[in-house]
């Protein structure tokens, strides 16, 4: 497993539209993926999940990955948030 903690760039937050692009990104890869936001740990695999946990600009959040495409996903998705969820 290998981790990395990132912010929260963008104006909104993680609401539909960066959730799903979320989902999107990281679901092709081989592992499981665990966002830690707000004291609660979640399937970020899951727009519902995301969307439920209310991840709004500025919120610290690990992003945790697990298996055999761990370290791509890990790039992917912390890339991602850095860049502003496509906002």
């Amino acid at each position: 497993m290998i981790s990395a903690t990132t912010k929260v760039v963008n104006p909104m937050g993680m609401h539909m539209r960066p959730a799903q692009l979320f989902v999107k990104t990281i679901t092709p890869y081989n592992c499981e993926v665990t966002i830690v936001a707000n004291g609660k740990a979640l399937n970020a695999k899951s727009i519902m999940n995301l969307m439920a946990a209310c991840i709004k600009q500025g919120t610290e959040m690990e992003i945790r990955c697990e298996g055999p495409d761990e370290v791509d996903c890990l790039h992917a998705a912390v890339e991602l948030v850095e860049s502003g969820l496509g906002e």
